[in-house]
């Protein structure tokens, strides 16, 4: 699939994107953040800000600044990872604003024997929010109101947010225009992500504004093509898969030529998430059992 990677982050600067909305990039770039983590300020008298980001003073004074003369009204945040949600609590201090969103973080599914969370460390797991919102839950704020919508995949606790009455959704790290989602074991989870791409299409909303990069023009064909590639990925998985064992590095090599190694880690969690989901449907087996460093068979 085509991805858009035309991205410039602007730091420290407040860029318009839409009427009322303006987006500040955090200086925090990396293989699994593109440019840097994409916050969003909503309202024009008062504001809404959307996904603070890291811990980063930087980033909140960026925050601050572009806010000065409005009043925060509410913080909210889509998920827990460490480039998403810890800035909550810092422009809280700051502001007095409430935080709304996600659940505590959790994963998907338990360990089982032996296996290390390979992306544990990018969980928030001090973040609490002061209101919670289930998925429909729509959150009134003087100027405009949000919906919230449960889209679970990326992580357990993700939520996206439509703009009440416009064709803008804030699609965080679910739906982004740079890349596909990385969908990781056992925080994440492929099944669930693929419900959450058919929950999307089922949308009216056309334009995204994601947690990385730029927006998602034409959505619903975006969309469409994300679930084309991960059934793609799935085939080419199954195609290699055998009555002789294979690893996760084998069938990375296999699948993705040319992948650039730096990348490889992420395409293995990748992988590891589709390989999760076949077993689970009884399309693959894993020995000795589900993990990262498993052998895998039809």
């Amino acid at each position: 699939m085509k991805h858009d990677r035309e991205f410039d982050p602007n730091y420290g600067l407040a860029t318009e994107v839409a009427d009322g909305i303006r987006r500040l990039t955090a200086n925090n770039p990396s293989p699994f953040t593109f440019h840097g983590t994409n916050t969003y300020l909503v309202g024009q008298k008062s504001v809404v800000v959307i996904d603070p980001g890291p811990a980063d003073a930087q980033h909140l004074e960026a925050i601050l600044t572009a806010t000065k003369g409005q009043t925060v009204e509410a913080i909210v945040v889509s998920h827990t990872h460490v480039d998403h949600s810890p800035g909550a609590a810092l422009l809280k201090e700051r502001t007095g604003a409430p935080v709304i969103g996600c659940t505590p973080h959790r994963p998907a599914r338990a360990l089982v024997d032996g296996e290390i969370n390979a992306l544990d460390a990018s969980g928030d797991k001090a973040f609490r929010a002061d209101r919670e919102l289930e998925n429909g839950t729509v959150a009134r704020f003087g100027e405009f109101s949000l919906e919230a919508i449960a889209t679970p995949g990326h992580t357990e606790n993700h939520l996206c947010f439509a703009l009440e009455g416009s064709a803008y959704l804030f699609s965080a790290d679910h739906v982004m225009a740079w890349s596909t989602s990385i969908v990781a074991p056992p925080d994440g989870n492929m099944r669930a992500y693929m419900v959450s791409l058919d929950k999307m299409l089922e949308r009216s909303e056309t334009i995204y504004f994601p947690g990385h990069g730029g927006p998602v023009g034409d959505a619903a064909t975006y969309v469409g093509d994300l679930k084309h590639h991960r059934l793609q990925r799935e085939a080419a998985i199954l195609a290699r898969l055998g009555s002789e064992p294979i690893s996760i590095p084998e069938l990375v090599d296999a699948i993705y030529e040319g992948l650039p190694p730096m990348l490889k880690p992420a395409a293995a969690l990748s992988v590891f998430a589709q390989l999760e989901d076949l077993v689970d449907r009884r399309l693959a087996k894993a020995d000795p059992v589900i993990g990262l460093n498993a052998f895998y068979t039809r």
